[in-house]
């Protein structure tokens, strides 16, 4: 499974930058494939190891907060593997079969 979440601390003013970053510590000290971007983490693995995962990320970010909000997204799909990457990868060959038919970037439809 792939589970995309957010973490924030709550009610400790605007930088919760430190916050964070121990969540996403937390989530690369796992050991368990991950990507992290400006709004989400991404994490890959069995159902119980990734929600283990996630549970230790909202405990390391409510070490700072007296309240925490979790967003989380899961997609679940038995037997399939490396997903963080196929994904990705599936998309941007998609995007590039599309530029060579449709003469570049700027044409595509779905931009």
């Amino acid at each position: 499974m792939i589970v995309a979440f957010s973490v924030t601390p709550l009610g400790v003013g605007e930088s919760v930058g430190d916050a964070v970053a121990e969540a996403v510590h937390v989530v690369r000290d796992s050991g368990l494939p991950n990507r992290t971007d400006a709004m989400f983490t991404s994490i890959e693995g069995e159902w119980d190891e990734v929600m283990a995962v996630v549970k230790d990320a909202v405990d390391a970010v409510a070490r700072h907060a007296p309240r925490v909000s979790l967003v989380l997204k899961a997609d679940l799909r038995p037997g399939v593997t490396d997903g963080l990457t196929a994904k990705v990868t599936s998309v941007e060959q998609a995007l590039g079969e599309a530029e060579l038919r449709l003469g570049g970037p700027s044409t595509l439809p779905f931009t």
